[in-house]
């Protein structure tokens, strides 16, 4: 009886290490990927101000643009 726990205890520590180091590396893989979904929505974010501001100068433009249209149509 006593062989058995001595036997289970000795294999129990590298699993446990097995285990832990398997969680550990999950844990670094999911920071990995949080930070790389963050990274992703910055550029989401800083693509999405420059396609307002290209917007909002095409809308300028063509503000410009349209009463000199008028006055070439009169």
């Amino acid at each position: 009886m006593t062989g058995t726990i001595a036997v289970i205890m000795i294999f129990s520590i590298p699993i446990l290490g097995i285990i832990t180091d398997h969680f550990q590396k999950q844990s670094k893989l999911k920071q990995k990927m949080m930070e790389d979904e963050l990274e992703l929505e910055k550029l989401k974010h800083e693509n999405f101000v420059i396609e307002t501001q290209k917007l909002r100068l095409e809308l300028e433009q063509m503000k410009l643009q349209d009463p000199k249209d008028k006055t070439q149509i009169l």
